[in-house]
């Protein structure tokens, strides 16, 4: 089992920047490719971001490339998201999820997660 448990939401003002981090607790945190999906109100679910076990390997939604960086630390067990330059479609709940695949050719796809923190919203202002 593991626990996950976003924080660093909050409101921003277009062109502005955040870091959201996530904390899991429980099995080995090396051991999962972790996420970042969001939801806006309305809408489906979405993949934002994905890092590999390792950290060697990144891929990232099409919609925020060049703007968010996923990133891990491994010996703190946590993953984290730097937003910048944000727009108003940006606004959503966002949630960190952790793989216990290995297939990171699939990490941008929900069913591939085993684990989902409860979510913290990001609302960007025009």
């Amino acid at each position: 089992q593991v626990q996950l448990v976003e924080s660093g939401g909050g409101l921003v003002q277009a062109g502005g920047s955040l870091r959201l981090s996530c904390a899991a607790s429980g099995r080995t945190f090396s051991g999962y490719t972790m996420g970042w999906f969001r939801q806006a109100p309305g809408k489906e679910r979405e993949f934002v971001a994905a890092i590999s076990r390792s950290g060697d390997n990144t891929k990232s939604a099409d919609s925020v490339k060049g703007r968010f960086t996923i990133s891990r630390d491994n010996a703190k067990n946590m993953v984290y998201l730097q937003m910048n330059s944000l727009k108003p479609e940006d606004t959503a709940v966002y949630y960190c999820a952790a793989s216990g695949t290995s297939w990171f050719l699939g990490s941008q796809y929900r069913s591939q997660y085993d684990y989902w923190g409860q979510g913290t919203q990001v609302t960007v202002s025009s």
